[in-house]
């Protein structure tokens, strides 16, 4: 018995990481996954970190799931509006969102001391911009376009952060604003969706 059987689910940034694995484990509890992610050839990730949409989608159904993956820069709203005209088109319903896009990680790889923040008023704007536009601002939007499909189901939107927010050694960019205002978005938008 698969307890998620009839379920549709959206997982963004699901290329790796935590995203994969809650894609990997919806698929699994029988849910119809769809992924997005902007990475779709193993090496082109702007953080140059392993995985691809594909990848994923590929082990949900050697897993016996079914996942449909779409390429979707979050920053872009016409991409994001275009992942849910085809959930629409094709499924008419959405019961799980999982917001765990996110932006900023090319700094990981690019040689950019970017745990060890000194001033964080000598940073380039671009990091932050990628953390907002990509994280927070992304969840956002997702959630605004899921919600006319989750209500008539009474489904279920997660926001993922991550506990950096409760810390001050990261950056000010990574922490203090931008996962920051990731767990404030959740706690002050956690209500029951309306019937």
């Amino acid at each position: 018995m698969k307890p998620l059987s009839n379920k549709v689910a959206l997982v963004t940034g699901a290329s790796r990481g935590i995203g994969k694995g809650i894609a990997l484990s919806l698929g699994k509890a029988g849910a119809k996954v769809y992924i997005t992610g902007r990475t779709v050839n193993e090496g082109e990730s702007a953080s140059r970190l392993s995985g691809t949409i594909y990848q994923t989608a590929n082990e949900i159904s050697e897993l016996g799931g079914e996942c449909i993956a779409i390429q979707c820069d979050h920053v872009d709203d016409a991409q994001v509006e275009s992942v849910f005209d085809t959930i629409v088109r094709d499924e008419k319903k959405l019961d799980i969102l999982v917001n765990n896009v996110w932006g900023g990680y090319e700094h990981y790889t690019d040689g950019t001391e970017f745990w060890n923040e000194n001033e964080f008023w000598t940073q380039p704007n671009s990091r932050w911009d990628s953390m907002f536009q990509a994280g927070i601002r992304a969840h956002f939007i997702a959630s605004r376009l899921a919600v006319p499909l989750l209500i008539e189901h009474q489904g279920l939107i997660i926001n993922l952060s991550f506990f950096a927010a409760q810390r001050n050694d990261k950056g000010v960019a990574y922490e203090s604003t931008a996962k920051c205002g990731a767990e404030c978005k959740i706690s002050s938008g956690h209500r029951q969706l309306p019937h």
